[in-house]
């Protein structure tokens, strides 16, 4: 059977990817060491909120396969799926159980960062927006980011390394190499991801607009509205 190398991750997408990665564990290692450390936790936490508005807009308009709309399944082709009995394109971007685990991570992660801007432990941390909301909702916020949200987001991270895992191991799939390369080896033709130098373009602007935000987020600790 020819074999068709095809470009499935564009570039803007690996690296958020890699740079998710590194950001979610800095983040779990500068929260277990808590005291100085929590600055730099604060700050990862607001490059981790730029490169999820990165991620949402990318989502929208990046690469075919990035696009939210190419691995947004239904119920019934997620059972389908789970049955053995696969559409032909599930194995190109993301399958319909990688999606489930892709929008899961990019909820918990989003109410993690969020919950972390309300957040204030009385000691050695405070989110940038705590002062624009009640008490109340504070303590909820800070609840939430320090005795949920974390153990929810550990859990998710390693319910995904080990289903990679297993479809490396069990299932003979190579789903780590592409997200280095870009490229897919697949035994039918499929439509590549836009991924030249315009759209590469595209997406810095887009990170330097959501670093921007996230930066803007970062300074209402001090400047308010």
């Amino acid at each position: 059977m020819a074999q068709h190398t095809v470009r499935i991750w564009d570039l803007p997408t690996r690296i958020f990817h890699w740079a998710l990665v590194a950001g979610v564990v800095a983040l779990v290692i500068t929260a277990k060491l808590g005291g100085n450390a929590m600055v730099w936790h604060l700050r990862i936490g607001h490059a981790v909120l730029a490169l999820l508005v990165f991620r949402i807009v990318w989502g929208l308009v990046g690469g075919r396969w990035s696009r939210f709309t190419t691995f947004l399944y239904s119920p019934a082709r997620l059972l389908r799926y789970l049955r053995g009995k696969p559409h032909p394109e599930d194995g190109i971007g993301h399958s319909p159980l990688g999606a489930l685990s892709v929008f899961a991570l990019l909820v918990v992660l989003l109410a993690q960062v969020a919950s972390g801007l309300f957040s204030d432990d009385e000691i050695a941390f405070s989110g940038s927006l705590t002062r624009f909301v009640p008490n109340a909702l504070v303590d909820q916020a800070t609840r939430y980011h320090k005795d949920i949200g974390q153990y929810l987001l550990i859990g998710l991270v390693v319910l995904h390394v080990l289903a990679i895992v297993f479809y490396v191991r069990v299932r003979g799939q190579q789903l780590v190499k592409p997200m280095f390369d870009g490229d897919k080896l697949l035994g039918t033709p499929a439509q590549p991801a836009r991924d030249d130098a315009v759209s590469r373009l595209a997406a810095l602007l887009l990170l330097a607009l959501s670093g921007a935000l996230s930066w803007w987020v970062s300074s209402l600790a001090v400047t308010g509205f």
